[in-house]
């Protein structure tokens, strides 16, 4: 009876050591686990930042040289101190194939200078990008409007109305594209009276 009793004793206590043991073991297993969620989300937001945006997804390439041009007009030879000037900007496909380029005021940029002297650029405010895709004889026009002001000088984008106005003489104007440097217009030459 004795040795019974002794066994009784000895499997409960194994179960009761085995219980314990379990226990232990379960929640070491899931304090483990939740610091590797938070580990696991610290990571992932380190990672988030370090890696770039895609640039483009549709695998159509981006215009270059051979495939665009650029046509620069003036709607008259001369304007008045304080007056407006409007442009129109034109980007020309000439390419065989389809490419994409960015036809926002931000890259299709209107430069005017009076010698080696920058005196105004239209890219000095930012805008939103204008993706075109163009394909041969594509044309696309917009009008850019000077109001005879300078901007050159500016490291940010302010109100237009506190740009100092131009003084009198000739002027040049030049189209030019950000993303495809080797691109310009014709240069326009006018006057300020």
């Amino acid at each position: 009876m004795y040795r019974r009793r002794r066994i009784v004793v000895a499997v409960a206590l194994v179960l009761v050591i085995a219980v314990v043991v379990f226990c232990c073991y379960s929640l070491t297993r899931g304090a483990s686990a939740i610091g590797a969620l938070i580990n696991h989300d610290d990571i992932y937001a380190i990672s988030r930042e370090e890696v770039p945006e895609s640039k483009q997804s549709s695998g159509t390439k981006d215009c270059t040289a051979e495939n665009v041009s650029l046509q620069l007009t003036a709607q008259s030879q001369s304007v008045a101190v304080g007056g407006a000037m409007e442009f129109s900007a034109s980007i020309v496909h000439e390419g065989s194939g389809s490419c994409l380029i960015d036809a926002s005021d931000s890259s299709r940029v209107l430069t005017i200078t009076s010698g080696e002297e920058t005196i105004w650029r239209s890219d000095v405010c930012a805008a939103d990008p204008r993706m075109l895709l163009m394909a041969k004889g594509d044309k696309d026009i917009q009008t850019i409007t000077w109001n005879t002001n300078a901007n050159a000088t500016l490291t940010e984008c302010t109100d237009e109305a506190s740009w100092p106005t131009v003084n009198a003489g000739t002027y040049v104007a030049r189209l030019s594209l950000k993303d495809v440097p080797d691109v310009t217009s014709d240069q326009v030459v006018f006057t300020v009276q």
